[in-house]
């Protein structure tokens, strides 16, 4: 019902930056949280950050805060992930998510949201 497509990925130098973005169709949004998770090799997934459509209030791991920011254009139904000052630890599988906004806890679960794009992989080399 709800889909998603992350875009922008890609290999770059530590250091660099990237903008990822989620383009979200099918649905309504205004009561959703969206979230961005990543995934490396052999590990779970892991929470980045998160945002709700309608205020936009954010909140970002501790492991990229200061580096990555969450945004959203509720008129293209878009959320994006900067990434500044990448470092290799950061390479992973980047996933776009959404969830129900009411019935969600933390919004850091990878359990709270009902609806995963396909992901889009992130390289950062040293």
């Amino acid at each position: 019902q709800v889909q998603l497509v992350e875009s922008g990925g890609g290999l770059v130098q530590a250091g660099g930056s990237l903008r990822l973005s989620c383009a979200a169709s099918g649905r309504t949004f205004s009561s959703y949280a969206m979230g961005w998770f990543r995934q490396a090799p052999g590990k779970e997934r892991e929470f980045v950050a998160r945002i709700s459509w309608t205020v936009g209030v954010t909140y970002h791991a501790d492991s990229v805060k200061g580096r990555f920011t969450i945004s959203r254009d509720n008129a293209k139904n878009t959320v994006y992930l900067q990434m500044n000052n990448l470092k290799p630890e950061d390479t992973a599988v980047y996933y776009c998510a959404a969830g129900f906004l009411p019935t969600m806890r933390r919004g850091t679960g990878e359990d709270e949201y009902a609806y995963w794009g396909q992901g889009t992989q992130v390289t950062v080399s040293s």
